[in-house]
């Protein structure tokens, strides 16, 4: 038995989008106060327009900075609150991109990172952000994994993972133009993919997970006929992992696998795919409104959404918070592994 509850910072990712509502909506739901202590790293007019847009106000108490976050001086289940702007000011834009909701957007990632490693908290949630707007405001890297990586001084593998249901799902590839995926499957990046999803998955208490790999070319490259990557350099990476004591196998085509993982009957419990799309559609398809991003491989516990800011409905008071609370969860469980 665990002798706390899981801490949590949560932030409101891009406030132009829908990711204050979404915040809005959490604190509301009965199950939250119960699972984690929450630190909320927010703008508070931004955090009140959430609860606003979420339809019920949620009591926090304010404290002045991290170093104050001291959860056992507020009412058991009050979240605290660090009223934090960073460099932004004036009415941010609503549902479009813009270098203000990059530039919040970064700054109160970048507070929560410091928070996780004073070990104020045990991990980190963050609702969608915009890359387009992360960009305007500055940030170099391909997509905030790397950026997180850069910040924390991390240079091991990295990779993002989808959760959906208990599925998980991690590529080999991600931000990157589809003409590049072929020159960048390697044998070394293959086994690095299988491993990295085994202990994240092992990090969040599922031992011992049955892993499969998908191909990269079409029907599983039909005994080299349409590509030889399956043959020599998919097949060989998934051998090498199964030596290493890793229940893995494949690979399989890709248009079939995601058959196999589906129900009371699924087959493997996560999913090595090779470039961004081939599982992302699969598990969007299966569940956008559920599906939970992990930044794997980093030193410290990190989740989000996996659907995007939906500018289309910001401020309308109709998002669904499913994928934000699934979210939610799988940080308090990953939060209690490391306990």
């Amino acid at each position: 038995m665990n002798p706390r509850k899981p801490r949590l910072a949560v932030l409101l990712g891009d406030p132009a989008g829908i990711g204050p509502e979404l915040v809005g909506r959490l604190l509301a739901d009965a199950g939250t106060p119960a699972a984690a202590d929450l630190l909320l790293i927010a703008d508070q007019g931004e955090l009140q327009r959430g609860m606003d847009l979420a339809g019920r106000r949620t009591t926090v108490q304010p404290v002045a900075g991290i170093a104050d976050a001291d959860f056992t001086r507020a009412p058991e289940g009050t979240p605290l609150l660090v009223d934090y702007r960073g460099d932004t000011s004036g009415a941010f834009a609503r549902g479009v991109s813009t270098a203000a909701g990059g530039r919040y957007s970064l700054d109160t990632l970048a507070m929560g990172l410091s928070a996780l490693q004073r070990g104020r908290v045990d991990a980190m949630l963050f609702a969608p952000l915009n890359k387009h707007s992360l960009h305007l405001a500055g940030m170099h890297t391909s997509d905030e994994l790397h950026w997180f990586a850069e910040q924390l001084r991390f240079d091991g593998p990295v990779c993002e993972f989808n959760v959906l249901d208990g599925l998980w799902t991690s590529r080999v590839t991600s931000h990157i133009a589809l003409r590049e995926v072929a020159e960048q499957i390697t044998i070394d990046g293959v086994t690095r993919g299988i491993e990295l999803i085994a202990q994240a998955m092992a990090g969040a208490g599922i031992t011992r997970p049955r892993l499969a790999v998908c191909g990269l070319n079409p029907h599983n490259g039909d005994n080299g006929s349409f590509g030889r990557e399956e043959l020599d350099v998919i097949g060989p990476a998934v051998a090498a992992a199964r030596v290493r004591g890793i229940p893995v196998e494949g690979p399989f085509a890709a248009d079939t696998i995601f058959l196999k993982v589906q129900g009371e009957q699924r087959q493997y419990d996560g999913v090595v795919t090779m470039y961004h799309d081939q599982g992302q559609i699969a598990m969007k398809l299966m569940g956008f409104w559920r599906g939970v991003t992990v930044q794997g491989g980093l030193p410290v516990a990190i989740t989000t959404p996996a659907h995007g800011t939906a500018f289309d409905i910001a401020g309308r008071g109709v998002a669904n918070p499913g994928a934000m609370i699934q979210a939610f969860q799988l940080a308090c469980r990953m939060a209690c592994a490391r306990f």
